[in-house]
């Protein structure tokens, strides 16, 4: 057989690209891992970008402290997910695009925790930096439907009080051990937590939006002549 009669495939093979492996993370979370042990459960490397390490509650505070003592002393943020799919549908976003346009509901979604995971539908969420490293590290927490608290963060960040007493105003999360957790901005008789995606917004019944704006005729519009003409 000559080698004209050889049939090879023109589609070449690529090779696979190795993949990314992120040392400085990496090691981080294998550090997290041996001093809370099973406090840790779950977590997720993006490579080059931030590492996020989801933890139980009964290790929560104390990873603040770990972490502050490992160069960590810069406080980001601290805040609260609500994973619940909005029980709403489109009633709350564009209740004119299903009367006037006849669009179909938005069929409610599945519940997903994003990165790391989660097994409960609220989560608290914090992040703090090394910057000397410029290297910053996600923690969250799951938080059972029926105790959302967590320990405080402000024995070790002071800058979390602020954070959690805004989580305990707009999700009804308490934090065992803040000095002083009022409300921020809310009336004290305000009733309800605002950022729980089943808080019924009634703005967006009164006047749905986003939808059809209402315009207002210009003066010499029609209306205007028909009216000149009575």
């Amino acid at each position: 057989m000559s080698s004209a009669d050889v049939t090879t495939d023109p589609v070449e093979t690529e090779a696979e690209e190795p993949a990314i492996v992120d040392e400085v993370r990496e090691a981080l979370l294998a550090e997290v891992t041996e001093a809370l042990g099973a406090g840790v459960v779950g977590s997720h490397v993006r490579p080059l970008d931030d590492l996020w390490i989801r933890l139980d509650r009964s290790v929560w505070a104390e990873s603040a402290a770990l972490l502050q003592g490992k160069g960590f002393r810069f406080f980001d943020y601290l805040s609260a997910i609500d994973w619940l799919p909005s029980p709403f549908g489109r009633d709350m976003d564009a209740q004119e695009d299903i009367e006037v346009l006849g669009a179909e509901p938005k069929p409610a979604g599945t519940m997903q925790q994003g990165y790391a995971g989660g097994d409960t539908r609220f989560q608290v969420i914090a992040r703090v930096v090394d910057p000397s490293r410029s290297l910053g590290v996600h923690l969250k927490v799951d938080l059972p439907d029926d105790d959302l608290s967590v320990d405080t963060w402000t024995r070790t960040y002071l800058g979390a009080s602020w954070h959690e007493r805004e989580c305990r105003e707009m999700f009804g999360i308490d934090f065992p051990g803040h000095p002083y957790l009022v409300k921020l901005y809310l009336p004290a008789d305000f009733q309800g937590f605002p950022l729980r995606k089943d808080f019924p917004l009634l703005s967006r019944q009164v006047r749905p939006w986003p939808g059809i704006v209402d315009v207002e005729p210009l003066p010499g519009g029609d209306d205007d002549e028909e009216g000149e003409g009575e």
